[in-house]
């Protein structure tokens, strides 16, 4: 089929299309440059010149594709909650050039909008959440009321693999490296899920070539959970500095803008999209990237 895909020279949505293509399907990816058409010629795509911004654009190339698969999102964490009111719009704009149709529309969301005590499930909903983020999936809501055939790929919070430059875990590692320690907040028995982006592209791909009820939501989790001192005492191997311990109130000053992410509890199953896509994540692990070369390439 041919696909869509917004978002598409990205660090996950490049993998995502060299997946597609490796199995036969065509794509036509969003590129707001020049340069980003040529990435996209370069990988053996079409390239279709517009973004986020230009409505026009989106429908046009949702109206001669066979399927969508959006990945893009603005990430200016300055102006957050209109980029994701952004989001919305983006998806509305895509949703009204398929209503009615059959074809397949897959949008990008994660599972750390509902960290939580306990297990994040698939059929986890939390239309209440004040989190800007539930922008989108009140949009994937929507769009299924609508009759599009819809679904969401929730990510984990951390996707690693070779090329993640400005990740999760790219910005724990460069805030140890200018703090001189590696640091997790109390004992750091918080969980972060994962998921290589190989992996995450594959379950794309199977969401396209499977059949799904409208709303479906799909985890895109192969770790459901990593003690964050597993990943901050990596880091501090890694780099020949201490592992420390501070307290909650010292955050803040410690990570910055990080504090959030470095706190976050979000332990998520996958079970339920493994049966139904017949997803098995096979690439490495996020501690195994850690202590290899992908962060740090002078273990090559």
């Amino acid at each position: 089929m041919k696909v869509f895909v917004t978002g598409a020279t990205g660090f996950i949505g490049s993998a995502v299309v060299q997946e597609l293509l490796e199995n036969g399907h065509q794509v036509l990816g969003l590129a707001r440059s020049e340069e980003s058409a040529e990435k996209l010629t370069m990988q053996g795509a079409s390239a279709h010149r517009g973004d986020l911004n230009d409505v026009q654009s989106l429908k046009s190339g949702a109206s001669i594709c066979d399927a969508v698969i959006h990945l893009g999102f603005v990430h200016d964490f300055s102006n957050f909650a209109e980029m994701c009111a952004l989001d919305h719009r983006v998806i509305t704009a895509i949703g009204s050039e398929l209503i009615g149709s059959e074809k397949p529309f897959l949008i990008t969301s994660g599972t750390a909008l509902f960290a939580k005590e306990g297990i994040t499930y698939e059929k986890v909903r939390s239309v209440n959440n004040p989190h800007p983020r539930i922008a989108t999936e009140k949009a994937a809501d929507e769009m299924a009321a609508e009759n599009v055939k819809v679904a969401v790929i929730r990510l984990s919070p951390s996707v690693h693999g070779e090329g993640d430059l400005i990740g999760f875990v790219p910005s724990l590692i460069k805030i140890a490296r200018e703090k001189g320690m590696s640091a997790m907040i109390s004992d750091g028995n918080n969980h972060w899920p994962a998921v290589h982006r190989s992996d995450a592209a594959k379950l794309y791909r199977l969401a396209l070539e499977h059949s799904f009820v409208p709303g479906t939501r799909f985890h895109a989790v192969a770790e459901q959970g990593i003690p964050f001192k597993d990943i901050a005492a990596a880091i501090a191997q890694q780099l020949s500095i201490p592992l420390i311990s501070i307290d909650p109130e010292a955050a803040e000053e410690h990570f910055g803008w990080f504090a959030h992410f470095a706190k976050l509890n979000n332990v998520s199953s996958s079970q339920e999209t493994q049966i139904n896509l017949e997803w098995h994540p096979e690439n490495p692990t996020l501690l195994e990237d850690l202590k290899g070369s992908v962060y740090f390439p002078q273990n090559k």
